[in-house]
């Protein structure tokens, strides 16, 4: 016998106890044993759909985390153009900064530093610019990946 079957028969069992009841204490209790009844029902009701709401609220957070895992692309172009933007917005003030309190010397460091940042970025989007695999990334030989 089946889940639902289990509580069908369980609720047939409480209707035929109802009319019993209702057979034996008379019609002016109808009303109550009614309402009752109908409780029970509505108690069965509202677990059900209960169950149904959790079932699909767990369905929903493991689609979402599986869609939370799932791998991003490593660099898009927006992502490029807003760090060369910011980049660019914060090269002035640092190129006045260096210039200013460290000369020649300053401004070089200045611009070093805002070379190097980019090139750290360029290095992070990209795997394997650097290893000689013309943009791929290295297998674990050593060689490039195809």
């Amino acid at each position: 016998m089946s889940g639902m079957d289990a509580r069908d028969a369980e609720l047939k069992k409480e209707l035929d106890a109802t009319l019993r009841a209702r057979r034996e204490l008379g019609e002016e209790y109808e009303p109550a044993l009614i309402d009752s009844f109908l409780e029970k029902v509505d108690q069965r009701i509202d677990g059900a759909v209960e169950r149904r709401v959790r079932r699909q609220l767990a369905e929903q957070q493991m689609t979402a985390a599986r869609e939370s895992r799932a791998p991003r692309p490593m660099d898009s172009w927006g992502d490029r153009f807003g760090f060369a933007i910011v980049s660019l917005v914060l090269a002035v003030p640092l190129s006045a900064i260096g210039g200013t309190q460290g000369g020649l010397p300053g401004l070089l460091a200045a611009w070093l530093g805002i070379v190097g940042v980019n090139v750290a970025q360029i290095a992070r989007t990209n795997p394997g610019l650097f290893s000689g695999c013309g943009g791929g990334r290295k297998d674990r030989d050593g060689g490039c990946e195809e």
